[in-house]
């Protein structure tokens, strides 16, 4: 049977490629006669043009029709005398009228030759739907491996998921991105409509959205595969448009990554490393992505770099930016400066920042120590949270930060956008590099921070203190600005050592202005890596006689029990009280009443930072009123 078939194929090929008078045909689109024989398997509509690659040929295509889903012909049907009827009305199509094919001069016999395999004429597209025609990946584990599934959850579906594995071998978890699969006919195809896409897409990347842009990105694929009636079943329609949208307007391979809210880091060392993760319940842990070659890995970072507006070459390799939705990332590209290659680190932005109450129910600080920051906030004192990289530090502060009254004004300075926040009176702020390395057109934080002071602000928050804009800082401070920030230390005695010493020399004097520091720690807890506010203290005043800093720690936590320990004495509290005239007795029914709300807010599972703003200012307008609900829904909760 297949013998017949193939011998139909060959007449409807020849009845193609046969002229009616004689061996001259013209060409279409210049005008001029080639003497070319007709036969020729190189030969199509006038043209010649390189060997095609094996499947699109036709004998060969045949053989394998049945196992490619992704055409309209498949078994149980009269195919070869159909592709006979379309291939003779092709040529009468060619013939009558000129090809205007944009991409005419250059491989034309190719492109024509697949669009032939996978045109249809009056097609009808079907749109994908996830139960009619199933999922899109295979969620199946390979029987050789020996790996554990921990667990799996999408991050985008129905096209990308994640499954979390223990391998037991190298006694490590792994983070492996389950994307579809694409047949090598769609490959195929995919390059090709890639390759035109490039030519005519003109996207905007001006206020760049990534949902919008995917949009006009599709309708854009849609029109491509609608002029060429390329008709595919919706499953393999619906594979290729998704790679065309990741590799164009989206982040590529580490897609996925990028919309995983578990994720806190993405970094990759080189060309040919596998990509590490900071998962928030696995730590770092390797995935089963990466860059084959410097190739894939240079261009990724050039891409990367633009979308953030910059630029980035072998003169000027290192680049620290912001991406679009708000992600810091560090970019170093080829090998100038990295014996390895071109590499990256993404640290992710949260658009929806973690509240107070989530902090909490992480056990990184206890309901008592955010009401105390919530006093400390109102009575304008200033803070600084202190720790290493990555111990939550700027978490923290933008968490605390939503205790503010939202009619206060706030001017927050930052190297890149962290800070995400609700009040309607904020004036967020970043520095800018010079322009082509050249000194002038900088603007530092010291800068912003004297335009600050001219802006009259409440309440100041710098992302870092680390140079000499610390100075003007604390000169904030001792005016009377409540303010903000993080340094990197480890304990109060490294604040105190690296804000009196180069490069920020403030003197002791002036550290008094600091009422609060908060340091964070990442610490083990029963195996796991987690983060703890290990100590809340209070910096008291300088010793007239001594001239040291007197400090007062309020809160302590206790790493073998894994709880946090009121001290019994706190200065900011007994200021409260004596500012407000509040006896002990009424000092304690606020403490209580302010733990209840942060309670109440966390047993109702509110996640969303701009709802948890609406509570705080609502007990700051009418507490008694938000009591009354609060006290209701606790002894139904008990």
């Amino acid at each position: 049977m297949k013998s017949r078939d193939k011998e139909k194929v060959e007449d409807a090929e020849t009845s193609l490629n046969k002229q009616n008078d004689n061996d001259y045909v013209e060409d279409t689109v210049s005008g001029n006669k080639n003497n070319t024989s007709a036969t020729s398997p190189e030969y199509i509509s006038g043209t010649v043009s390189t060997k095609l690659p094996s499947f699109i040929y036709g004998h060969k295509f045949l053989d394998d029709i049945s196992e490619y889903e992704g055409l309209e012909y498949l078994k149980n049907t009269d195919y070869p005398l159909q592709l006979k009827n379309r291939l003779d009305q092709k040529r009468q199509d060619i013939f009558q009228k000129p090809y205007n094919d944009p991409d005419y001069e250059e491989n034309k016999s190719y492109y024509k030759k697949i669009l032939e395999i996978f045109q249809k004429k009056d097609f009808v597209d079907e749109k994908y739907s996830y139960i009619k025609h199933g999922p899109l990946v295979d969620f199946t584990i390979p029987g050789s491996t020996t790996y554990k599934e921990i667990s799996i959850y999408p991050v985008n579906p129905p096209y990308s998921y994640v499954r979390i594995v223990y391998e037991p071998k190298k006694h490590e978890y792994q983070y492996h991105v389950i994307e579809p699969i694409l047949t090598e006919k769609e490959k195929e195809l995919f390059y090709f409509l890639q390759k035109r896409l490039a030519e005519n897409l003109n996207l905007k990347l001006d206020n760049y959205n990534e949902k919008k842009s995917g949009f006009q990105l599709r309708e854009h694929i849609d029109h491509l595969l609608n002029n060429y009636k390329i008709a595919l079943l919706p499953k393999n329609r619906e594979r290729i448009i998704y790679y065309m949208i990741r590799d164009f307007v989206e982040y590529d391979r580490i897609d996925p990554m990028m919309k995983d809210p578990n994720l806190e880091d993405i970094s990759c060392d080189g060309p040919g490393a596998q990509i590490y993760v900071y998962h928030v319940n696995y730590g770092s842990i390797v995935s089963n992505v990466s860059f084959e070659n410097d190739d894939e890995l240079d261009s990724f970072v050039i891409k990367v770099a633009q979308l953030c507006d910059k630029h980035i070459s072998i003169a000027n390799p290192l680049l620290d930016a912001t991406l679009p939705d708000g992600s810091r990332v560090q970019l170093t590209l080829g090998r100038e400066v990295t014996s390895l290659g071109s590499n990256f680190t993404i640290r992710r932005f949260k658009e929806n920042p973690m509240i107070p109450s989530e902090l909490v129910d992480n056990n990184t600080f206890s309901t008592e120590m955010m009401t105390y920051f919530w006093f400390a906030i109102n009575s304008n004192n200033s803070i600084i949270f202190a720790g290493g990289t990555a111990s939550g530090k700027t978490t923290s502060m933008n968490a605390v930060s939503m205790f503010i009254n939202p009619e206060m004004k706030i001017v927050s300075i930052e190297d890149t956008r962290e800070l995400n926040l609700h009040h309607p009176n904020w004036i967020p702020t970043v520095t800018r590099q010079s322009f082509a390395g050249e000194d002038r057109g900088s603007i530092e934080m010291y800068e912003l921070l004297k335009a600050a002071l001219r802006q009259r602000p409440e309440y100041i928050i710098v992302g870092e203190v680390r140079g000499s804009e610390a100075y003007v800082l604390f000169q904030a401070m001792s005016t009377g600005h409540t303010t903000l920030s993080t340094i990197h230390a480890d304990s109060v005695t490294s604040v105190i050592h690296r804000l009196e010493n180069p490069p920020i020399n403030i003197p002791r004097i002036m550290i008094q202005a600091l009422k609060v520091v908060a340091i964070l720690e990442k610490v083990n807890v029963s195996d796991k890596r987690v983060r703890r506010c290990t100590s809340i203290t209070e910096i008291v005043g300088l010793d007239p006689r001594t001239g040291e800093l007197l400090t007062n720690d309020v809160f302590i936590w206790n790493s073998k029990k894994d709880t946090f320990q009121y001290t019994g004495k706190s200065y900011i509290f007994d200021n409260i009280m004596q500012n407000m005239s509040l006896t002990e007795q009424e000092m304690n029914k606020e403490i209580m009443n302010r733990q209840h709300v942060l309670q109440w807010i966390s047993m109702r599972s509110i996640k969303d930072y701009t709802e948890f703003s609406k509570i705080i200012v609502e007990y700051t307008r009418e507490s008694e009123k938000i009591m009354e609900r609060i006290q209701k829904d606790l002894e139904v909760y008990d």
